[in-house]
């Protein structure tokens, strides 16, 4: 059973959560996560007990030096809360690392805990390798028990099947539980897999701002996606190959979404933009 401490009443209770490891190429959906944490300033409620969901020779612990003390930074699932500035109402964070074992039991728990605290939707994200060209915007795909979230999200459906992550199990464990549960997945280009995927994490990013109805600020985030874009760009120059896959991606990417290219997408996306930045946001969206 998970400790709670220091949980205020909740208003209208959202849970967004995102899992490093196998779920997480370029560690984009944990990015979004943290970003959320230190945007909203959310205060930490709750942990799991490492002992229970993890090898410690395969996921180890990690020493950390504060001032003069050195400290035992365990791997865990750590929950917090934060109230969404100007909205009233109140989101769950979950940030962790993917458990090494006992997954049923990982997923009762938080599963148990999402129902002590009356979430009423329930967000996973994560971000997988594909073959996207980094020079277009990140395509984000999902899956939803809820059509009216999908449809909200103008979200094409997730055809993946095979191997899962701990996503999957939690998708289904809440499913099971009657939560109206949701899973965004970016797709982050396989040829630049190494973290940070700054890009990736910010389409996810709006994503979320579309679903919570909300504005997040951005901080550093657009900036950080143009230069990563740009520094791939140039490592691409460098070699012929790579810049010659590159424009291949781009050409199926491009044949593949002539259809929908069309004034009202592009119009819908621009109204999209300004009604979370405001008309006297500057430059367009990333």
């Amino acid at each position: 059973m998970i400790e709670l401490h220091n949980v205020p009443e909740l208003v209208d209770p959202v849970l967004v959560a995102a899992f490093e490891g196998w779920n997480d190429a370029g560690e984009a959906a944990s990015g979004v996560i943290q970003h959320l944490e230190d945007a909203w300033e959310a205060t930490p409620i709750a942990e799991l007990d490492p002992e229970d969901y993890y090898d410690f020779q395969v996921t180890r612990p990690t020493v950390e030096l504060d001032g003069d003390n050195r400290r035992i930074n365990w791997p865990t699932t750590r929950v917090s809360w934060a109230r969404v500035p100007d909205s009233g109402r109140d989101v769950i964070l979950i940030r962790g690392i993917e458990p090494n074992m006992r997954w049923k039991t990982f997923c009762r728990e938080l599963v148990g805990l999402m129902l002590e605290l009356e979430v009423e939707t329930v967000v996973l994200l994560g971000a997988l390798l594909a073959d996207a060209p980094h020079t277009r915007p990140v395509p984000v795909t999902g899956s939803s028990s809820d059509l009216g979230l999908s449809t909200l999200l103008n979200l094409e459906p997730a055809r993946y099947e095979g191997p899962t992550g701990i996503l999957g199990v939690l998708q289904d464990a809440c499913s099971r539980a009657d939560l109206s549960t949701m899973s965004l997945w970016a797709a982050v280009p396989h040829y630049v897999a190494q973290p940070p995927s700054p890009k990736a994490t910010l389409a996810l990013l709006h994503r979320v701002e579309d679903l919570l109805d909300v504005t997040v600020p951005l901080g550093e985030l657009p900036e950080q996606s143009r230069a990563w874009e740009n520094g791939v760009n140039e490592l691409a120059e460098q070699d012929t190959e790579v810049a010659e896959y590159v424009r291949a991606l781009e050409e199926q990417k491009d044949a593949a979404e002539l259809p929908e290219a069309s004034g009202e997408a592009i119009a819908r996306e621009f109204e999209r933009y300004l009604r979370r930045r405001g008309p006297d946001s500057a430059g367009p969206p990333v």
